[in-house]
């Protein structure tokens, strides 16, 4: 499971990541979730940035990370494309 994005704030650390069978997948989107989530929100990163499953977390939190994703949108769609190839993927680091 390769993560893409941890943002780090005060309150929490999110973690983005793709899940390895995602690769079979042909629509981008990412997995996120807090070291403690046990069942992740999964978010669609195209057309447009959508929520797919709210997993474990509250609506307020989904509201938080969908934010995040809009932010880092870009970002995480290259490194969808270097994950469907089969590339390595880079961790960015966000301390907010």
């Amino acid at each position: 499971m390769p993560k893409i994005l941890l943002y780090i704030t005060t309150k929490v650390i999110w973690q983005f990541l793709f899940w390895n069978t995602d690769f079979h997948e042909n629509r981008a989107h990412v997995h996120v979730g807090k070291r403690s989530t046990e069942h992740l929100c999964k978010i669609w990163l195209e057309p447009e940035v959508r929520l797919a499953e709210q997993g474990d977390l509250t609506n307020a939190q989904v509201k938080e990370v969908i934010a995040i994703v809009n932010e880092y949108r870009k970002k995480m769609l290259r490194q969808w494309e270097l994950f469907k190839h089969g590339k390595s993927v880079r961790i960015i680091k966000v301390k907010k």
